[in-house]
């Protein structure tokens, strides 16, 4: 039997799922965990993410592994990892969620524009984004930028410890800041805006594969350490919400929304998008299309914040929201600050508290404001010109909660589907692995191909319950959210 491997490299955890190349049967799947990080301030060592691999690779079967033929890797996109002459990380690597570039990123807007960065990249920076986290290098700690001979991604990292090659892909490059997705460049006025010598620097970023392209094969050092065969060849990876996308197999039209650490919403596009308010990203996919998405920071740790709260854990807390007989406060949940609107200083708020309040209506306020949040992001997507007319998927960790899939039902008015994979992001990841093997064969078999043989997307369906005023309840959030 073939094996494929996927790895989702995430904020809080290394997961990787073994699948039969052919029927994308699932033989094999493993976790271990990150580094737990807290914003303001949210860096990880990226020789973490390795050690959590090889730890990952060492709980699946002896015989599944030595069957591996190729593997991918998905991680959290727009971390900076920067590396030395010595292949050490001078600092420890900035990730998605960490907000402290918030002024370095207003910086790089107010240079030039909002829209001309839409119009370049097809984004307006946040903190968040790559190119943000660069320039707050190149004011901060400027020593350390200037022994940097390599700059990545997360998932480029695990790629290069794997391969030896310094290389990304068109999806996760597109959300750095300074790549081009239309025409599949590096901006080099925009990276100069960011304090760095462009003469220089566009030799330290990495070459951008295609999407089946072979990132290279795994290195005897790595082949040992994962207990692999030293044949496997790699794929070039993706950003996380690339991999979700390719693991559900969707189509044009379907939307997305994921609930995990931070919360997404996206659709797959044939068309680029360039949205100067900032809400949208204009993100690359990892076939060739695009990936228009809004990221809020905010999403399962609000929940599992108001359980604590409440002296619950997050299934006791579905409990309660789904037992409240009315609806009661409504809760603004920008308890990290946030990324979309643009507000990294927010802080969380209830509004219409009462001395009549329920622990079952702060539990059922507590779903209600990520998911408002989170629905108001597709909303920005159509704003934007992105079809949202097909299914909406709901996904992530929080997706196996009761509450959260009923009131997402109830909140976007129409039947959703919850994916029979909970690993959408390594399901990715074995697909593109599938697919790079694929392309190495005469008449191999397509992406598409792959997900219909694998059966992408199967689901079950939520239908909204009846007498929801849904409508009532996201105007109830937008004002408070706009207060």
């Amino acid at each position: 039997m073939a094996i494929v491997l996927g790895v989702d490299s995430s904020t809080g955890s290394t997961k990787v799922e073994a699948r039969d190349l052919v029927s994308g049967q699932v033989v094999g799947q493993a976790t271990a965990p990150h580094p737990p990080t807290t914003p303001p301030v949210s860096e990880q060592d990226p020789t973490a993410w390795w050690d959590a691999l090889v730890l990952a690779c060492g709980q699946l079967d002896e015989q599944v592994r030595s069957d591996v033929v190729a593997m991918s890797v998905a991680g959290q996109q727009h971390g900076l990892v920067l590396l030395d002459a010595d292949n050490k990380a001078v600092r420890p690597a900035k990730l998605w969620n960490d907000t402290e570039s918030a002024p370095q990123a207003q910086q790089l807007v107010d240079a030039v524009g909002a829209a001309s960065w839409a119009n370049a990249v097809g984004s307006v920076p946040v903190a968040a984004f790559t190119i943000s986290k660069l320039r707050w290098v190149a004011e901060h700690e400027p020593a350390a930028l200037e022994r940097a001979t390599r700059v990545m991604l997360p998932h480029d990292y695990l790629t290069w410890r794997l391969t030896g090659n310094h290389v990304t892909d068109r999806g996760d490059a597109s959300g750095t800041g300074w790549f081009d997705a239309t025409t599949n460049s590096c901006n080099a006025d925009l990276l100069r805006l960011a304090g760095v010598d462009t003469d220089s620097w566009i030799d330290r970023l990495p070459t951008v594969l295609g999407p089946t392209d072979t990132a290279g094969q795994l290195t005897t050092s790595a082949a040992t350490s994962l207990g692999l065969p030293a044949t496997v060849k790699v794929g070039p990876g993706t950003g996380d919400n690339m991999g979700a996308a390719l693991g559900l197999g969707l189509q044009a039209g379907d939307l997305v929304v994921s609930l995990g650490t931070s919360g997404v919403a996206y659709a797959v596009s044939a068309t680029p998008t360039h949205d100067a308010s900032g809400s949208v990203a204009g993100f690359a996919d990892a076939t060739g299309a695009y990936l228009p998405l809004v990221c809020t920071l905010n999403a399962t740790k609000v929940t599992d914040t108001v359980a604590r709260w409440l002296g619950t854990d997050a299934p006791g807390l579905s409990e309660l929201a789904l037992a409240a007989e009315t609806v009661g406060p409504t809760l603004v949940p920008y308890f990290d600050g946030e990324r979309t609107p643009n507000l990294p200083n927010a802080t969380g708020t209830f509004v219409g508290l009462r001395n009549d309040t329920t622990r079952e209506q702060l539990a059922l306020a507590a779903h209600d404001g990520v998911l408002c949040g989170l629905l108001d992001g597709v909303q920005a997507l159509a704003d934007a010109g992105v079809s949202t007319s097909g299914t909406l998927h709901l996904i992530g960790g929080g997706s196996r909660s009761g509450a959260y899939r009923q009131r997402c039902a109830d909140l976007w008015g129409k039947p959703i589907a919850i994916p029979h994979t909970d690993e959408t992001v390594a399901t990715g990841a074995a697909v593109q692995a599938a697919a790079v093997h694929a392309a190495l064969t005469e008449n191999g078999p397509s992406i598409v191909d792959i997900g219909h043989a694998w059966n992408l997307g199967a689901s079950d369906h939520i239908e909204p319950a009846p007498n929801v005023d849904a409508a009532a309840i996201r105007q109830r959030y937008t004002q408070a959210a706009n207060r």
